[in-house]
């Protein structure tokens, strides 16, 4: 049986869980509501403070979906309680990035500076010029932008110039050697 299925959802203070028909699951909460249509196969209870997720059978993709199932439900109530944040950082020498309004202007090297504009949901924060706080209560819109925002300038292996997330490690190559 899946372990992370298993598992009860706790719901905190604050926070409700409703399950309407086609396991279309509204999860409110002091920072917002998330609406997600999950697998209809799965079994969604609200038993008073902890849902419940099981699954009808044994087959390979129930016992697949039935830890998804429990996972995205789980990150719905972290959203709408905690929220989500990814924290971008920008390494090199004139690559910088500014804010006005909901566009992010990104100045990386190229002969244009890269405007991107924040998706609904999601809103990116500066501090100083070259760390970007990706921030939202959607753990998989959040991921998305900051991915979006990281691949104008991927780390290059050398130098490490680029957009990189704040926790990643960049492996270092050595550069070539002169002639002797």
């Amino acid at each position: 049986m899946s372990r992370i299925g298993r598992m009860p959802i706790a719901v905190p203070a604050g926070v409700t869980v409703e399950i309407a028909e086609n396991n279309k699951v509204t999860v409110k909460g002091p920072m917002g509501t998330l609406v997600r249509v999950l697998p209809a196969e799965m079994d969604i209870k609200v038993e008073g403070e902890t849902v419940v997720v099981t699954r009808p059978n044994e087959l390979k993709r129930m016992k697949s979906l039935h830890g998804l199932t429990r996972t995205l439900i789980a990150n719905m109530v972290t959203g709408v309680t905690a929220g989500y944040q990814k924290v971008l950082e920008i390494n090199g020498v004139g690559y910088r990035a500014a804010k006005n309004g909901k566009e992010l202007t990104l100045t990386l090297g190229y002969s244009h500076p890269v405007v991107m504009k924040d998706p609904e949901g999601v809103e990116t924060v500066l501090e100083g010029q070259n760390k970007i706080t990706v921030k939202g209560i959607d753990k998989e819109k959040v991921g998305q932008y900051a991915a979006e925002i990281r691949d104008k300038r991927r780390p290059e292996p050398y130098k490490g110039k680029g957009i990189k997330y704040a926790d990643e490690v960049i492996r270092r190559k050595v550069g070539k050697t002169g002639k002797k």
